[in-house]
């Protein structure tokens, strides 16, 4: 089913709108390149207010349970810790290394309060991703490898399936995830698309995953067996991330490589939807490991 719902806008054009998530509390996302953190009013209309702004690229972040202000970070070449000010505690930069230019990309915590985090090359270079996984003791391990553009992961409510996807081959993929550990068991196929590319993604009360499909100016829910359920078509070119505060779905979009944007390219769109969602989980971290005192 195809949807043309009402929608809502705001007046900011953002280069690169991703990662946007609602943590319980408010609506944050990124503008990547810019290295921008921004803040969403209670009403879509208004401007977005930046929070901080980073010297490198800026993919997503997720707050820390128990610090306000605090935010754990896939930006750079790998993953910190940003404080209120926005000054960053690096835990790793394992994309720092010889080789393509690299820079982090989509991110998120899961029901466990563990931080998902994939990287990409700045050229594309074909496998050159990881999917990086930040325990509670912040150490940051690679999960999955060989990615071109790895977009998402979306978590189900239980923690136990992660859906991520490769952009780059117009795939995504259901994994396995063992709560207790974060191991990551062998994929199945989920969808394709024959056009465009798949990109940030979320997973409403229903089990439904919800994708925006970048380069088609849509956003499609497919059911957890995998059928195309229904599409939301927007007046964007290049959609990005997707959210869901409640029954409002917001979407991200981008400018980024458009000759001649059109007017609400790089917009940030709200859409009321049937079926709610849930708020971002935290990143949780030990009490006991060394990076709680950098908290305290």
């Amino acid at each position: 089913m195809t949807a043309q719902p009402s929608l809502l806008t705001g007046p900011d054009r953002l280069e690169l709108g991703e990662g946007i998530r609602w943590t319980g509390d408010g609506l944050v996302l990124v503008d990547i390149l810019q290295g921008r953190l921004l803040r969403a009013a209670g009403d879509p209309r208004r401007p977005l207010r930046e929070i901080l702004r980073l010297p490198v690229p800026l993919g997503a972040v997720a707050p820390v349970a128990g610090h306000p202000g605090t935010w754990i970070a896939a930006a750079g070449t790998g993953v910190c810790l940003l404080a209120p000010d926005g000054t960053p505690r690096w835990l790793a930069t394992p994309e720092d290394r010889p080789g393509p230019g690299m820079r982090m990309n989509d991110a998120i915590a899961d029901p466990s309060g563990r931080f998902w985090a994939g990287s990409m090359a700045y050229d594309g270079t074909q496998g050159a991703g990881t999917l990086y996984r930040v325990d509670h003791d912040g150490t940051v391990t690679p999960a999955i490898e060989g990615f071109t553009i790895p977009n998402g992961p979306a978590f189900t409510e239980d923690g136990r399936t992660m859906y991520l996807a490769d952009s780059a081959l117009g795939i995504v993929r259901r994994y396995p995830v063992d709560r207790d550990t974060g191991h990551v068991g062998s994929p199945e196929d989920f969808f394709t698309v024959d056009e465009g590319s798949p990109d940030g993604m979320t997973v409403d009360a229903q089990g439904a995953l919800w994708c925006a499909v970048w380069g088609t100016g849509t956003v499609r829910r497919h059911l957890p067996d995998g059928r195309l359920d229904r599409v939301v078509r927007l007046p964007a070119v290049q959609p990005a991330g997707v959210c869901l505060e409640g029954t409002l779905l917001h979407v991200t979009t981008a400018t980024v490589g458009l000759e001649a944007p059109g007017p609400y390219d790089g917009a940030v769109f709200t859409v009321p939807v049937d079926v709610p969602g849930t708020p971002t989980p935290a990143f949780e971290v030990d009490p006991s490991a060394p990076i709680a005192g950098d908290l305290a």
